[in-house]
């Protein structure tokens, strides 16, 4: 009898994901692989098979993945110390040859070694492979203490998106490759870039039109000022919650990064909890979801 019933648990499962698996088959999806499920063992393989199986059904993924805390450990071991400047790493030429060392080779193809071992065909690369991730340098501004005046506050190899020519990663993506993308551009002068990796999943989300882009961070998603989540959101409801302080601090850069992609063509966007066993399946095929959807209007 246990037996049984355990098998309709798991038909009503594949039932219910099949509508969302014909709504996406050969929609590209992208994910931004972060937080706890990058450091957590059965979170990466939970990961990984996610990846795959969306592969295997029909579904175009396209990963983009950070790295910070992996940075950082590697700093500390060479005995250089990391700063930071409004949540972004002063990164000199020294830090940004560790930077390329860890994002675009120990963390990268510890990802696709992943996605392979479980059936994929991952390909690694960074912004620089095909030249495909065209960075300026950033340059930040801040007050002067006690003054009207503003300083420029040099950060080193530290950039931003300026362009993207998609046509390696969409000619991966259409085929039995999976790309999995490290998040650093090269500038007009030839330079390397480090780049927040949200900022180039959603440019990536945009210049794709990709049905999906999917965030992973390490809460629940947005929540209300009671701590309860918050879904179907629109780029008015995100204004909104921000101008009340129910979004602030480092919710507001992922959020800002999704409203940016649903301006840009992205359908939809999902900022989930990566602590979750098999998140982004839960989110993507079934009723309920681990996390906030945001769409461009509102669903009411």
């Amino acid at each position: 009898m246990m037996q049984k019933r355990k098998a309709h648990q798991i038909a009503d499962v594949l039932i219910e994901a099949l509508p969302y698996i014909q709504r996406f088959k050969n929609k590209t999806i992208v994910v931004k692989f972060g937080g706890n499920a990058m450091v957590d063992e059965e979170l990466k393989h939970s990961f990984a098979r996610d990846i795959v199986l969306m592969k295997l059904v029909g579904l175009n993924p396209i990963v983009v993945h950070g790295g910070g805390p992996q940075i950082g450990q590697l700093l500390t071991r060479l005995g250089k110390t990391s700063e930071f400047v409004d949540g972004m790493r002063v990164t000199d030429s020294e830090t940004m040859d560790v930077v390329e060392m860890v994002l675009g080779g120990l963390v990268n193809k510890e990802i696709v070694s992943l996605i392979n071992q479980h059936g994929g065909k991952a390909v690694g690369l960074t912004g620089k492979d095909g030249d495909f991730i065209h960075a300026r340098k950033i340059k930040l501004k801040k007050s002067a203490l006690d003054t009207d005046a503003s300083e420029i506050i040099d950060l080193g190899h530290v950039g931003e998106v300026s362009s993207i020519d998609p046509s390696v990663v969409d000619m991966l993506g259409r085929s039995d490759f999976i790309p999995v993308i490290a998040p650093i551009g090269v500038g007009a002068d030839g330079h390397s870039y480090n780049i927040n990796a949200d900022l180039v999943a959603g440019k990536i989300a945009e210049v794709l039109k990709a049905e999906k882009l999917i965030l992973l961070t390490n809460t629940a998603g947005i929540l209300d000022k009671q701590g309860e989540l918050l879904t179907g959101l629109s780029i008015k409801d995100i204004d909104d919650l921000i101008a009340d302080g129910t979004i602030s601090a480092g919710m507001i850069p992922k959020t800002n990064c999704a409203t940016d992609a649903l301006k840009g063509g992205v359908t939809s966007v999902h900022i989930i909890d990566g602590r979750v066993e098999h998140a982004v399946l839960l989110e993507l095929f079934t009723d309920q979801g681990v996390g906030t959807l945001l769409l461009s209007r509102s669903l009411t």
